[in-house]
């Protein structure tokens, strides 16, 4: 009996092409991550291991602070949205992904800050979906400056 997995998963799915993870690791050393050389687990031993693509990089002290930073970097566009990130609090690691064959797919992102308005709600809107919109109808040989601008 067919049910519709795989024509969902052509779907709504998409494979990574993979992003450098170099300057994403050379950001977290700026940003207070300890390099694996230099830690000792003496001294920190409550530190979160940080790994890039399976490989362990370095340690952070406050690891909550740290995937909010990439978190919000990659909503923003700085880094790409193929990027995953993954935090298990229980083994107190922080895990990124960058590399090529991943199978993706989108999330919605849910406003958890209780002070808001919107708490527990969508963050998405129909101001972002009109956004979507116009940028379809903007050439596509336009400058990226050019579709800010717009």
């Amino acid at each position: 009996q067919a049910c519709g997995l795989v024509k969902n998963l052509a779907l709504m799915c998409y494979i990574t092409v993979g992003t450098p993870a170099e300057p994403i690791v050379d950001f977290m050393i700026q940003r207070n991550m300890e390099v694996l050389e230099e830690f000792e687990p003496q001294v920190t031993p409550n530190a979160t291991k940080v790994f890039v693509n399976g490989v362990w990089v370095g340690i952070h002290r406050d690891p909550s602070h740290l995937v909010t930073t990439m978190q919000n970097l990659r909503r923003r566009n700085m880094i790409s949205h193929e990027v995953s990130l993954i935090r298990d609090i229980r083994e107190r690691e922080f895990k990124i992904f960058t590399d090529t064959g991943r199978v993706c797919r989108p999330l919605f992102v849910i406003d958890n800050d209780p002070k808001s308005e919107n708490s527990g709600g969508l963050v998405l809107n129909k101001e972002h979906i009109r956004k979507l919109e116009a940028d379809k109808d903007l050439p596509t040989d336009m400058a990226p400056e050019e579709r800010r601008e717009q």
